[in-house]
């Protein structure tokens, strides 16, 4: 992003608006981490800043301060459109593409007459906004934020409620700080939001200590149903609905279960494809290490995208004939798997 567009958005800020602050729909700790800390710093600056999301926030993170306030578009689809309507700026945050709000919400987003500005770090984006700040090379939007903000001279503003969602987004988006897209810079940021009341060991309990006992057993499942393929350096995971219905699913409870086969030695691509009947889809999550691409596997064959080494997608067949699909993706990706990393 350039002075140019700074001065314009310092210019376009400089009197109260009415904003309107957006995620990508199932929301994950960056897209919230994000939305919200935009929403304090945005309500601080003398705006009225509110948040929509296309559906509900995952339990585990139902904590964050501000959570309360935010609209779903879903369940709430009056009072959503209201703020829509009467907003003179969406900050879209977290996507880059209309499409992953879902089709309801998408149609109201295209037919939106005020400012977009967005702010993300995934790959391609389309061009839907008015001024957008992009950067793949960036572990989170939630940094990207700090930086934005940073940008407008307001560093000072960032306070405990801003850090601790902004840490939640950087620290949830880079698997605790461990994917190779956090930088030294990264560490800078979250010692600074540290410093300005972020309370890191409170943080990683609320996320990851509150599992439920049927979480626990979906998880159990999950991993009875992991298949290995070693010819490949492949690993996949299924969940059915029938599997999700009898261990009480609630969104949320499948975050982070993709990574297991990424975990296993030699492995350096891993699926999960979870059933979705209410959607009609096969959901998709896959991860890699090195320099295979999920975001081009998953644009090419599964109508999604991402990043290089953690994207998403979805099937419009059944389970079993997604995971054959899959399987038969496979042989052609050999070579390229075989030398994407170097453990």
């Amino acid at each position: 992003m350039n002075e140019k567009q700074i001065s314009a958005i310092k210019e376009l800020l400089s009197v109260p608006r009415n904003i309107v602050l957006v995620a990508h729909k199932n929301p994950d700790g960056d897209a919230i981490g994000s939305t919200l800390a935009m929403q304090h710093y945005l309500t601080q600056k003398g705006h009225t800043a509110t948040t929509v999301l296309p559906n509900d926030v995952p339990e585990f993170l139902q904590w964050l301060p501000g959570v309360e306030t935010v609209y779903k578009y879903d369940k709430q689809n009056k009072q959503s459109k209201r703020a829509l309507d009467n907003s003179e700026i969406i900050f879209v945050l977290d996507f880059n593409a209309f499409h992953r709000v879902g089709e309801d919400m998408q149609k109201a987003l295209e037919s939106y007459q005020g400012t977009y500005i967005m702010i993300d770090h995934h790959q391609q984006p389309d061009v839907i906004s008015d001024f957008i700040y992009s950067d793949t090379s960036i572990c989170s939007t939630c940094q990207m934020v700090y930086q934005f903000i940073d940008m407008l001279g307001d560093i000072e503003l960032i306070d405990e409620n801003i850090a601790t969602c902004l840490y939640t987004g950087i620290m949830t988006d880079t698997g605790s700080f461990r994917f190779p897209s956090t930088t030294s810079t990264t560490h800078k940021i979250i010692g600074d939001l540290i410093d300005k009341g972020a309370d890191n060991a409170k943080i990683h309990d609320k996320v990851f200590n509150t599992s439920s006992y049927s979480r626990l057993q979906l998880m159990g499942a999950a991993l009875s149903n992991l298949k290995v393929l070693p010819e490949f350096h492949a690993a996949y995971i299924t969940l059915s609905q029938e599997e999700l219905n009898s261990f009480h699913y609630q969104k949320g409870d499948t975050e982070g279960l993709v990574n297991y086969g990424l975990s296993i030695k030699g492995i350096y691509l891993a699926a999960i494809f979870i059933e979705d009947e209410e959607q009609d889809i096969i959901k998709i999550s896959l991860r890699s290490k090195g320099n295979f691409s999920v975001n081009q596997f998953s644009r090419n064959h599964f109508n999604g995208g991402g990043h290089d080494n953690a994207a998403g997608g979805r099937s419009n067949v059944t389970l079993e004939e997604t995971v054959q699909k899959f399987v038969g993706l496979l042989p052609r990706y050999k070579e390229e798997l075989e030398t994407s990393y170097e453990s």
